[in-house]
C-alpha cells in the first residue's frame, strides 16, 4: 500500500475495547456501549469507535483508517448503544452501502418511551430536517421539498402505565431519526434530554412517583434507546446475516425497575 501524507486530523489508533460480535476477513459487527462517540468531529477528535478499530486492525496493512473506501458503513448516536458493521475492504463497503442505500438491511431498536402508544403498531413516514429553532436538534417536516424522507415503524412490546418498551424497524436511517418521531407522536424517548424526555411527562404528582423517576434517570442518564438488531446479506458469501445484542446493564435494569412500579398498581394492560 502506498505511503500517504498524514495530517493532523488524521485517525490515529488509540487502544480501546472493542465488543466484537462477530469478524471475518471483510467486515466486523461491534456492539457500542453508550457515550462512546462514533467518528471524529465536533470536539470529539479522540477516543472514539473510529480510533478504537483502527487499534483493532492496525497489523492489517490493507486496512487505512483514513480511508474513506473503508470502515464505517452507518453509524448510532454517541448515547445510543447497539450493533454498527465496520467494513474491512472497499469491496465490502460498496456491498454493504448499497445495502443501506436500498433498504434492504434488517435494523431494529428497542426503546423505552414516555407514555402508551396508540395505537400499538404503526409507522411514521415524514422529511427530517434540522430544526430551525435549535441547530442541535432535528425535527418532522411534511414539505417533500425539506430535508430527507424517513420511514420508522414501530411496535409497543410492554406497557409500564406511563412508559412504554417500543420496538423501532428503520427503512431509513436518518440522524436522530427514531428520537424524532417519537417525540412527533407524542412519546419521546425516556430520559433523552435533547428531545424533552428526561422531564415526568406522564404519571402523578405524589412525591414518591417523582423521587422513583428520578432514581430511573439515574439508572440510564441518556436516551433509553438500543440498536438491538441488525442483518444484511454477507458481502462474500451472499448468505444472510443476521446479529442480536442484549439490553446493555441500565436499560435492562431501567425497564425492570418499571415492571416492578406496575406490578403493586392497577394499570389497564
Amino acid at each position: 500500500m502506498m505511503d500517504r501524507p498524514r495530517y493532523s486530523s488524521d485517525i490515529e489508533p488509540e487502544d480501546i475495547p472493542l465488543d466484537i460480535v462477530y469478524e471475518d476477513e471483510c467486515l466486523m459487527v461491534v456492539n457500542k456501549p453508550a457515550g462512546l462517540v462514533v467518528h471524529p468531529g465536533c470536539g470529539n477528535f479522540h477516543g472514539t469507535l473510529v480510533n478504537a478499530v483502527a487499534w483493532h486492525l492496525r497489523d492489517n496493512p490493507d486496512y487505512d483508517p483514513n480511508s474513506p473506501q473503508v470502515g464505517l458503513v452507518h453509524r448510532i448516536d454517541k448515547d445510543t448503544s447497539g450493533l454498527l458493521v465496520v467494513a474491512k475492504t472497499p469491496d465490502a463497503k460498496t456491498c454493504l452501502g448499497k445495502q443501506f442505500y436500498d433498504k434492504t438491511t434488517k435494523r431494529a431498536y428497542q426503546a423505552l418511551v414516555w407514555g402508551v402508544p396508540d395505537p400499538a403498531e404503526g409507522t411514521v413516514e415524514s422529511q427530517i430536517t434540522r430544526n430551525p429553532k435549535d441547530r442541535l436538534q432535528m425535527a418532522v417536516s411534511f414539505d417533500p421539498e425539506v430535508g430527507k424522507h424517513a420511514v420508522t415503524h414501530y411496535t409497543v412490546l410492554e406497557r409500564f402505565g406511563y412508559t412504554s418498551l417500543v420496538e423501532c424497524r428503520l427503512e431509513t436511517g436518518r440522524t436522530h431519526q427514531i428520537r424524532v418521531h417519537m417525540k412527533h407522536l407524542g412519546h419521546p424517548l425516556f430520559s433523552d434530554e435533547r428531545y424533552g424526555g428526561d422531564q415526568i411527562l406522564k404519571g402523578t404528582t405524589y412525591s414518591r412517583y417523582r423521587q422513583f423517576v428520578q432514581n430511573c434517570f439515574e439508572i440510564c442518564p441518556r436516551q433509553a434507546l438500543h440498536a438491538k438488531t441488525l442483518g444484511f446479506v454477507h458481502p462474500l458469501t451472499k448468505q444472510e446475516m443476521f446479529f442480536n445484542s442484549e439490553l446493555p446493564q441500565d436499560m435492562a435494569t431501567l425497564i425492570e425497575r418499571w415492571r416492578d412500579y406496575v406490578k403493586s398498581r392497577d394499570f389497564e394492560k
